[in-house]
């Protein structure tokens, strides 16, 4: 405290700070992105482990047996489906009761923004079937649910299966303390985001369908199945949801734990564990493995159906069985006997998930880096941009230079009028407003004009905007009087970083991965921007680190962690895929990455861009 209360301490911090402004910015960004590399090396990681001391134990005997049934079960529910063409759900109701469940169906109707050619469809509508096993230990006041979604062709036939074998032998069972909903959904995401809606008697996106006539108690957690084969090689846990949301890392814990136990193979992103941790092969593989959780997390889109269970604050994973050319096998009743060691488990909680934490990373299912190991990776880009603005500050509040006869250069150090602050803040935003608007309601004039589907429509209408945007400079100069003065940049670049500053601090409190991804490529774009600098090559670098190119590159770079490398021409129709499907997720869903980026993060981009060609 004593040097900055210090005036002459404080001038010379202040001094040393602005001199060595641009040496320590550098520094800052290398140390963040370093720090963030660092995060996969397991001595720097924690092991999991159980902090809910209800499910601290695996020491209940898993007795399920009907795995062949189910295997059966699963034939014939995909003959019906096949003969019906779709769910099959008066048989659906008639084997949930033949099951001694109190068996209910909901209807729902949805009609797109525009059509979503990846899976075909523009006008939805479905019927999800539920049955309720009620709780006979009791007062039914809380509930589990396990669900399956209904995918078209031969998909995911096995997970239905499974959830009515598991419903019958959870019916013959006295232990349940809590209700057990066995939900298939038709539709994926869309027909649980009805089911969730009309559990909760909540409408968010507009989507029309019937009350629920049946309804359990307050749901504590959830599971959703997704088997396409008879024989699995492995089990992987998604735990991404809508918004980069994540569940409780006790949920992930005691997936991996039973894993252990009844000995089936466990991977998460698809990556077995690995324990040369000290070689270059092992940190790489923990490296890409953290990675494509934290682009997954970034987009914002629920990577499964239990993506949209957390918006209502229920712990949700999705299990999926993998089927490899690895030699291990595992049939349907040892993945039965998973999925009920964990039910009982969780049968056994008598309060809601908290213990453990809600904001980590996991480069293995054996590790994790928590909100207080990754967090300083995000503060060393954002300190650049508190520097920065301390520099432009200072530059601002200098007293102006003096010529030899001792008067002040008042006309060229003239303060800027606020104006021309002003107007380039109003343009890009409302440039912002058309990026966010315009695609969607403008589709049918541009198909009209263009030959070209929906939805490429409304993913053309919005590079063209976003491209128009790049005239900004133009058209600002054209409503602002007279030239930019040297202050007036000074201004704006400062109110431009500040608000990247609050922005990007904001984002990654919600959502760690994006905050991050954005820092990396517009943090030094923000620090380094001059009227000064050589314009086709900063305009050149601007572009590149703009954010529409930053997806363009995570595309790419998502497809090489999969080891699913594309060529130049797949991977443009796919970022044009992205785009669409990020739009359909933000009015479907309401996954918040399409507006942020269009109403914040662009017009903030555009206003570095301005300060660029200001003179």
């Amino acid at each position: 405290m004593g040097l900055l209360s210090d005036p002459n301490r404080r001038r010379a911090l202040i001094s040393m700070l602005t001199r060595l402004n641009a040496p320590i910015c550098m520094l800052c960004y290398c140390a963040g992105v370093c720090w963030f590399m660092g995060l996969a090396f397991e001595p720097f990681t924690l092991r999991t482990y159980m902090s809910e001391n209800a499910m601290g134990s695996t020491m209940v005997e898993e007795r399920f047996p009907a795995g062949e049934r189910a295997l059966a079960t699963a034939r014939e529910f995909a003959a019906h489906k096949k003969k019906v063409g779709g769910m099959p759900v008066d048989w659906l109701v008639k084997t949930m009761q033949a099951r001694g469940l109190e068996v209910f169906t909901q209807s729902f109707s949805r009609v797109l923004p525009f059509p979503d050619e990846n899976k075909e469809r523009y006008i939805v509508k479905g019927t999800n079937v539920y049955g309720i096993l009620r709780a006979p230990r009791a007062p039914r006041t809380e509930a589990l649910v396990l669900s399956a979604p209904c995918s078209p062709g031969d998909n995911n036939n096995q997970a239905v299966g499974l959830l009515l074998g598991l419903a019958h032998y959870f019916r013959n069972q006295i232990y349940w303390a809590k209700d057990i909903i066995f939900l298939v959904n038709e539709h994926d995401l869309i027909g649980m985001q009805a089911w969730l809606e009309g559990y909760h008697h909540t409408n968010t996106t507009g989507m029309k369908w019937t009350p629920l006539q049946g309804r359990g108690g307050s749901i504590q957690a959830a599971l959703s199945l997704e088997l396409s084969s008879d024989v699995i090689t492995s089990l992987d846990i998604v735990l991404e949801g809508l918004n980069g949301q994540l569940p409780n890392l006790d949920l992930a814990n005691l997936f991996y734990a039973f894993c252990q136990k009844i000995g089936v193979l466990c991977t998460i992103q698809g990556r077995l564990q690995r324990n040369d941790w000290d070689s270059v092969s092992g940190y790489s593989h923990a490296v890409q493995t953290m990675m494509l959780m934290v682009m997954k997390q970034a987009s914002g889109r629920p990577w499964g159906d239990h993506g949209l269970f957390l918006r209502y604050h229920i712990e949700a994973a999705t299990i999926s069985g993998i089927n490899s050319f690895r030699q291990y096998k595992t049939d349907l009743t040892t993945t039965g006997r998973l999925v009920e060691g964990m039910y009982r488990k969780l049968n056994n909680l008598l309060e809601r998930l908290h213990q453990s934490y809600f904001f980590y990373l996991m480069p293995s299912l054996t590790h994790f880096v928590s909100i207080g190991y990754y967090m300083p990776a995000f503060g060393l880009l954002a300190v650049i941009l508190l520097l920065r603005a301390l520099d432009l500050w200072v530059q601002l509040v200098a007293p102006p230079a003096r010529t030899e006869d001792g008067i002040a250069e008042i006309e060229q150090q003239s303060s800027p009028g606020v104006r021309s602050v002003l107007t380039p803040l109003i343009i890009s935003h409302l440039t912002g407003a058309a990026l966010y608007l315009m695609p969607v309601h403008f589709q049918e004039m541009a198909v009209e004009h263009f030959p070209v589907s929906e939805t490429e429509a409304v993913v053309l209408t919005a590079i063209a905007v976003y491209t128009a945007g790049l005239a900004l400079p133009h058209n600002t100069h054209r409503l602002v009087s007279g030239e930019g003065t040297e202050q007036g940049w000074r201004v704006l670049k400062l109110v431009a970083v500040l608000y990247l500053a609050v922005l990007l601090g904001c984002t990654a409190l919600i959502n760690f991965s994006l905050g991050f991804i954005l820092a990396l490529t517009m943090v030094p774009v923000a620090a380094f921007v001059t009227p000064d600098v050589p314009k086709v090559l900063s305009a050149i670098v601007f572009v590149i680190l703009s954010p529409a190119c930053t997806l363009l590159f995570s595309v790419f770079l998502f497809q090489e962690l999969q080891d699913m490398p594309v060529s130049l021409q797949d991977g443009w129709m796919l970022y044009i895929s992205v785009i669409s499907q990020g739009i359909l997720d933000h009015y479907l869903f309401g996954s918040l990455v399409y507006p942020l980026i269009a109403l914040m993060v662009y017009p903030c981009w555009l206003l570095f861009w301005n300060i660029l060609f200001w003179k």
